[in-house]
């Protein structure tokens, strides 16, 4: 099958295909590393919304996104020929890393912030906005519900640009430079949503993905210099809104253990915590 694709995008004399695995089990992606005599490429099937983030969006930049080579259909379904990024994942990230990765947001939103011409591409405010308000249905706690909508109205005010809808640390690639990759939820979105996610899931304890906090702090302050200062965004405003997009990240395991009637969850009480501690640290209410 992966020869049969390759050969529709007209890639030959191909020395080795290796299949990607998952970075959080042993499952494998539907990723191929493709090895010719010329180059190196990612083979990758398009899910969701991605082959028209990539068609219609990232196409345009030149920084920041692997470049898009070549697309095609195969049996009812897309994949994207697009450029191998050499370099590591940000699981472990360290300041000289998060720079570079968010220096690559930077450009990408810089480049499309406030483009009313493609408020109807990929994953749509209007999409995004279901799933937020559903979240908001299984915090089954008064001042969580009442701090949601709170974050809800910011969601609907904030300025728009082109935001990953899922910027992990996994999600970007960092080695001369960092790229950011599977834009499979992407869109005109609240220009927090990237950041946010980014930030609220590394710590230095049990969070997912080790980051310091002396580094966060810098790159908060990082990208307010560096992007909203020159939007001008007053830095007060950005530090609270801020805020209210991370409690939307940690409301996730909230909603999970609530929905599923399992506060037994691993992730339930330690987000919750950090939910109910960021709260009562939010300043200007």
């Amino acid at each position: 099958m992966v020869y049969d694709i390759l050969k529709l995008m007209n890639i030959n004399n191909i020395n080795n295909i290796i299949q990607y695995g998952s970075f959080e089990d042993d499952s494998v992606y539907d990723v191929w590393k493709v090895i010719t005599n010329d180059n190196i490429y990612v083979l990758k099937k398009a899910k969701n919304y991605e082959i028209e983030i990539y068609t219609k969006l990232l196409s345009e930049l030149e920084y920041g996104v692997p470049k898009l080579y070549n697309s095609v259909r195969y049996n009812d379904e897309d994949y994207i020929l697009i450029e191998y990024v050499e370099g590591n994942v940000l699981n472990i990230c360290y300041r000289d890393s998060l720079i570079k990765a968010v220096d690559a947001l930077i450009y990408v939103q810089d480049y499309y912030w406030n483009d009313n011409n493609n408020n109807n591409v990929g994953y749509t405010y209007d999409k995004s906005l279901n799933g937020r308000i559903n979240r908001s249905n299984y915090l089954n706690d008064k001042e969580l519900e009442d701090e949601y909508k709170i974050y809800l109205d910011l969601y609907s005010k904030l300025p728009k640009t082109l935001c990953h809808d899922d910027l992990l640390p996994f999600n970007i690639i960092s080695g001369n430079e960092a790229k950011i990759i599977d834009w499979e939820y992407a869109g005109m979105l609240p220009y927090l949503t990237s950041i946010a996610r980014l930030l609220a899931h590394a710590g230095q304890c049990d969070e997912f993905f080790y980051m310091k906090e002396e580094d966060k702090e810098f790159i908060i302050k990082y990208y307010y210099d560096n992007l909203l200062k020159n939007k001008n965004i007053d830095y007060n405003d950005y530090i609270y809104s801020l805020s209210y997009f991370i409690l939307y990240e940690y409301c996730e395991w909230i909603m999970l253990g609530n929905k599923y009637e399992n506060s037994n969850l691993e992730r339930y009480n330690m987000y919750k915590s950090k939910a109910k501690k960021l709260i009562a640290s939010i300043k200007y209410k």
